[in-house]
């Protein structure tokens, strides 16, 4: 997997404020990102849906279906790992306390499924910064389209929500609440338990997120952890795996939209029970460990009618 930026460092726009020394929301929502191209080949693929669990029964073949290359389908979620920035939260102009930044949650738009191999280009900017208030932090949410280099057709439009904890009170406008619907007041149309293996998060990092947090125990301990946590945008790929399962016999072509809050700490071993509602094309879903919520407001939208018996 080839991932080069197109352009020099990134700078402020013109007429922004860029103060190394302290927080500038006037700043962030200027900002100009190096453009991004990045090719990618069908192992790239198959190592991220490893990442995520597939294959944990090597003669499912729904599983097999998106991992053998000469039959190979591309999960749609693949995308979140195209083309990304970087560590791009701690360019000093920003002023932002990235230690403290937490990924809060995760949205994607899939226009079209990603093919096996493909080079492809983003276009990322900041859509909007949020004040919490003093102590409280503030909400950021970066989008980033993920577009075929040759064509130029949009593959998936990304949308991550941070939450910079140590930036807020800085008199911005307040953040407002998540309208996201709550889940159907009856029981789940479906259950699913996702069991993630002790190595989740050695096999995940390796589709470019390398944050020592998610390896290195020392590192984990340093963070008030007693092991490296699972990524959150793994745990994103599984729910999005859950949803093709159960409702779009596994054709990537069938989900259309995957949005998730990140509610608590997944640990690779957990035992992740995903509950999903279905009503029409919409699905609600959210995902606990025991009795422990770990993903929340989980919504998707399906592009098929269809479902799977």
């Amino acid at each position: 997997m080839i991932s080069t930026p197109c352009t020099g460092p990134a700078m402020s726009s013109p007429g922004t404020r860029s103060d190394a020394m302290g927080f500038s929301a006037e700043t962030l929502l200027g900002w100009v990102f190096p453009f991004q191209r990045q090719s990618y080949v069908p192992r790239d693929a198959i190592l991220y849906a490893l990442g995520l669990g597939l294959g944990r029964d090597p003669l499912d073949a729904a599983d097999l279906g998106f991992l053998l290359e000469d039959r190979l389908k591309v999960l749609p979620t693949f995308g979140v790992t195209l083309a990304t920035l970087g560590m791009w939260v701690k360019e000093p102009a920003l002023g932002i306390d990235w230690v403290r930044l937490v990924h809060s949650a995760q949205a994607a738009t899939f226009h079209a499924p990603l093919p096996a191999a493909a080079d492809v280009t983003a276009e990322a900017r900041i859509v909007s910064v949020q004040d919490r208030g003093e102590g409280k932090g503030a909400v950021v949410v970066l989008q980033r389209v993920i577009r075929d280099a040759r064509t130029g057709a949009p593959y998936c439009t990304l949308r991550q929500t941070l939450l910079l904890r140590g930036n807020g009170g800085f008199g911005g406008p307040p953040a407002t609440r998540d309208e996201t619907p709550p889940v159907p007041a009856r029981a789940p149309d479906v259950t699913i338990d996702v069991q993630t293996s002790p190595r989740a998060a050695l096999i995940y990092r390796l589709s470019g997120d390398w944050n020592p947090l998610h390896a290195d125990p020392a590192v984990a301990a340093r963070a008030g952890f007693e092991r490296p946590i699972l990524h959150g945008l793994a745990s994103y790929g599984i729910a999005g795996r859950a949803v093709l399962s159960a409702f779009c016999r596994d054709d990537p072509a069938g989900l259309r939209h995957l949005a998730m809050r990140f509610s608590g700490i997944v640990i690779p071993g957990d035992t992740l029970n995903f509950r999903l509602w279905r009503q029409g094309q919409d699905i609600h879903f959210n995902a606990r460990i025991g009795d422990r919520l770990v993903l929340d407001q989980g919504f998707a939208q399906l592009n098929q009618e269809e479902t799977k018996s």
